[in-house]
């Protein structure tokens, strides 16, 4: 299975989500390693102050990200959308994606995100300005969205329609409200009437943590791919998992791989981020990880606490040695 993007031909049906503040380069680079064919970068806002910003900086540094190389904007005011495609293009944009399916408060509080899917013409003149800013840039745009604002109100399939129309190569919808955030079950009968709406590929996404899921959904709703994404929290092998059951093969890590798994996410990550910031800023990732890790309590609080690098890959590698665990890292970062 296979979905063109403009000049650009994705091989696979397993997509990562744009997670802010997780799919971040490592993040990603991890995903891809295990079988991602395609992931999102976190999203950016469309004002430009903000593009100043260290988290934008690193939100932007696309020099090793490899091709195609996705930025994601945020925003509700369409001159400044359109503003910020052309310098998403400079930053070396190889797509735009919009984000109309952000549920969080800060997000809606401002009018952006999913809440534009309650303010349709405000949306209508969105993505037709990003339409024309696609053909200005010669570079393709894509769009995230949600089913609607609440289950009274769900209006996907106009807003693909409008995507459609506007000229946007792909649409993502994610199976829930904006009401419903994260909370419930995802449907996918909605993203199911969006597929059969409109011609350009649709992408499924909502609750896929494994091949059943996946193949399920991929199967109901006629969907180009799936996208994951906090099934991949602390798993990004789930992308190998899924991969080799959607080919009847099976897929599958011992601890002592799992261990290296999360080591070389750590290295990326150091390496990333200022050092004022890594040991920070991956510890959310270790919770994830290593969550169901054997006597993880034992340490938690010490790799929390740590507030380098090296002392929190230091003490990563003194755990994974006290398993047992054969590691193919010399334990130095």
């Amino acid at each position: 299975m296979s979905i063109t993007i403009g000049p650009y031909r994705i091989e696979g049906s397993l997509f990562l989500a744009p997670m802010a503040g997780v799919a971040d380069f490592p993040f990603r680079a991890q995903c891809r390693h295990f079988g991602a064919d395609y992931a999102v970068g976190e999203m950016v806002s469309s004002q430009p102050q903000l593009w100043q910003s260290e988290k934008s900086r690193l939100r932007l540094a696309l020099d090793y990200e490899p091709h195609p190389r996705v930025v994601q904007l945020l925003g509700a005011d369409p001159q400044a959308l359109k503003e910020a495609f052309h310098r998403a293009k400079q930053a070396g944009a190889d797509i735009v994606d919009f984000n109309m399916g952000c549920p969080a408060k800060k997000v809606c509080n401002v009018a952006c995100g999913s809440a534009l899917m309650r303010n349709e013409a405000l949306a209508h003149k969105i993505i037709r300005a990003l339409g024309q800013a696609s053909v200005e840039c010669a570079l393709p745009v894509t769009l995230k969205c949600r089913t609607g604002w609440d289950g009274s109100h769900k209006n996907a399939v106009t807003i693909a329609k409008m995507a459609e129309e506007a000229g946007f190569s792909m649409v993502t919808v994610h199976g829930r409200t904006r009401a419903e955030a994260y909370s419930g079950q995802a449907e996918y009968e909605t993203i199911a009437q969006v597929v059969d709406a409109v011609k350009i590929p649709v992408v499924a996404n909502g609750d896929i943590t494994d091949a059943n899921r996946a193949r399920a959904v991929l199967n109901y709703t006629k969907a180009a791919a799936v996208m994951i994404g906090r099934g991949a929290l602390g798993r990004p092998w789930v992308f190998a998992e899924m991969k080799a059951a959607l080919a009847g093969q099976v897929f599958c890590l011992n601890w002592s791989q799992k261990a290296d798994a999360v080591l070389t996410h750590a290295r990326a990550h150091y390496a990333y981020y200022p050092q004022t910031m890594a040991a920070r800023t991956f510890r959310k990732h270790l919770l994830w990880y290593l969550e169901d890790f054997p006597d993880f309590a034992l340490v938690r609080s010490s790799l929390c606490q740590a507030q380098t690098a090296q002392e929190q890959y230091a003490l990563l590698v003194k755990y994974f040695h006290s398993r047992g665990w054969c590691l193919k890292s010399d334990g130095c970062l």
